[in-house]
């Protein structure tokens, strides 16, 4: 029976409890953007590369309680933010996360997308989105990310449910590093943010990739047993130092010369004897001819892109006369454009490592064509006297040996780029970062985002007039966060890789080309950083050697013979060329 006076204990004590229970569930309910916070920290992110905008401010709040467990990289433009973020991709292997606004912030960081995109990058880019109950509207600043991004992203998906955040989060970063690595956008309503969630993250993503099966490996070792000209080609991502250092092995035991894909010579160690040099824009012609020679090709991790393969006329389509083997971890890269005679569908640090030790055939027997090859490189390394008063050739060759082994080095686009790219040398730990898109604007916001993960390391940025003016606002992100590095300014008053061409089609009619540039060393004194002006060789190294020793980001100016716009290029001979091959005969 139940006893009456108790009644009234037995009823706080219920109402006790419920007290307590309703306490542990408000401690565990969040708002969307705490537990969109947490996922991203649980999915290591240790850099945002952001311009804020008030459609994701509840994420900037919500990191901001989180203090220094990801730190907010403000920047100055979005295409700065995604390249950023797309650098630190390439340097780490693991997404980078760069977080802009609605449309105008997104349209801005596309550039980003397509680099990421194209060079096979990891990055995730969190936008945000108008409110859930103003879309399909046409409200301000409204746009439709799945619509817009077909070919710019590996996944766009929208997070309209707050307990959907771990989940989708993790499939994000997932995605973005897993197979062929690419971009991801995590598009994010606005209101969404503040709504509230009892959900939480519970690990990081783990990135897939397949291993190459011993029967593929067999084969392997049968085409090259039976080669007499073999070739090995790197490129592509997803390497890592490990990996890198594996394949030279391969390649060492093996007798086997390597070549780099474009932007891509930081694979393979460029002193090694057997590396023969990079497959690019503009590569030395006995380089392309070997390839055309070699009867057994092996490309680790490539594409197979227009660079690489010199607009697609390397190999035959869609089967090539001699050997093609083709290593990649999407198996639709494989026999995409050029059908191989074996395809492996394989991570490439994965092939690597499985391949490290293996030794085939009967290496000696292309003792000649290697020594060849390798003789080949090293000639064209060594800098032609020019007769200029700034000689590039030859302050790219004082530089090379004055460069720490560790250094990151920048390269943007445009016809000086051929200058580091031929004569400098890479191996890891140092990194060569450029974009295999072709992209212009890159080398200054990934040469920052070097300096933010490497403050130890020293950066040098080579970049041309032209890009330096369109990356121009991230100087100011130099300025906030003390990064220091060394940015090679070549200077020739035009888009030079633009004028290239068109003295070669249309000889003597310059249009849009010429450039009326700022006081660059005004440029650098109102960001706070140094400058320094080189108009003759003598001068680059006490220069260079001044702005190493200043502790602070410096732009040495290099005032460069508007006539020699690169390493292989003259633009009179160029225009003498096409006039005398369009004389009526």
């Amino acid at each position: 029976m139940l006893d009456m006076a108790a009644l009234p204990r037995i009823c706080a004590a219920d109402s006790a409890q419920a007290d307590s229970r309703e306490s542990d569930v408000g401690d565990l309910m969040r708002t969307a953007a705490e537990v969109l916070a947490e996922a991203l920290i649980v999915n290591e992110v240790e850099l945002a590369f952001c311009v804020a905008g008030e459609s994701y401010i509840g994420l900037l709040d919500a990191l901001h309680d989180r203090g220094d467990e990801c730190r907010i990289i403000t920047c100055r433009h979005e295409a700065g933010a995604a390249i950023m973020a797309e650098a630190y991709g390439k340097l780490t292997g693991r997404p980078g996360l760069c977080l802009v606004s609605r449309a105008p912030g997104l349209c801005q960081a596309s550039l980003g997308l397509h680099v990421a995109y194209q060079d096979s990058t990891p990055l995730v880019v969190v936008v945000g989105q108008i409110p859930q109950a103003f879309q399909e509207r046409e409200a301000q600043q409204e746009l439709g990310y799945r619509r817009m991004l077909g070919q710019l992203a590996k996944w766009v998906v929208q997070i309209d449910q707050p307990d959907r955040i771990p989940e989708l989060i993790h499939r994000a970063f997932a995605t973005a590093a897993s197979g062929r690595p690419g971009p991801v956008v995590v598009v994010v309503p606005e209101d969404l943010l503040s709504r509230t969630t009892t959900t939480a993250s519970r690990g990081a993503y783990r990135s897939t990739r397949p291993s190459p099966g011993q029967a593929d490996l067999h084969d392997l070792d049968r085409l090259l047993s039976d080669a007499e000209r073999p070739l090995m080609l790197v490129g592509g991502s997803g390497w890592t130092d490990e990996a890198c250092a594996a394949i030279v092995s391969f390649a060492e035991g093996n007798n086997l010369p390597a070549c780099a894909g474009y932007r891509r010579a930081d694979l393979f160690d460029n002193t090694h004897s057997s590396y023969v040099g990079e497959l690019g824009v503009g590569p030395r012609t006995s380089l392309v001819d070997r390839v055309r020679e070699a009867d057994l090709v092996l490309a680790v991790g490539t594409r197979l892109s227009e660079s690489t393969t010199q607009d697609y006329t390397l190999f035959d389509v869609p089967e090539h006369e001699h050997a093609l083997v083709h290593v990649h971890p999407s198996a639709e890269e494989l026999g995409s454009v050029f059908r191989p005679t074996l395809a492996i569908q394989a991570g490439v640090s994965e092939f690597a490592l499985a391949v490290g030790s293996r030794r085939s055939g009967s290496p000696h027997r292309w003792n000649a064509w290697a020594r060849t090859l390798r003789h080949d490189y090293l000639r064209d390394i060594e800098p032609p006297p020019v007769g200029d008063a700034l000689d590039l050739g030859h302050v790219m060759g004082w530089l090379q040996e004055r460069l720490p082994s560790d250094a990151i080095v920048a390269v943007d686009v445009g016809a000086f780029a051929s200058w580091p790219l031929r004569f400098l040398q890479f191996r890891r730990p140092g990194r060569c970062l450029g974009p295999a898109a072709g992209s212009m604007n890159y080398a200054l916001p990934a040469g920052i985002a070097a300096g933010l993960l490497h403050p130890e390391r020293m950066v040098v940025i080579c970049i041309g007039d032209g890009g330096i003016v369109m990356s121009a606002p991230e100087l100011a992100t130099v300025m906030r966060y003390g990064v220091s590095p060394i940015i090679l300014l070549f200077n020739n008053d035009m888009y030079a890789s633009v004028r290239v061409h068109q003295e070669r089609r249309h000889p003597g009619r310059v249009v849009a080309t010429d450039l009326t540039n700022p006081d660059f060393a005004t440029l650098a004194h109102a960001h706070g950083l140094r400058s320094e002006t080189v108009t003759r060789t003598d001068e680059f190294p006490a220069a260079f050697e001044r702005a190493a020793a200043a502790g602070r980001a410096t732009i040495i100016e290099l005032r460069t013979d508007p006539d020699r716009v690169g390493a292989r290029t003259v633009l009179s001979e160029l225009r003498e060329h096409a006039a005398s091959s369009t004389k009526p005969r």
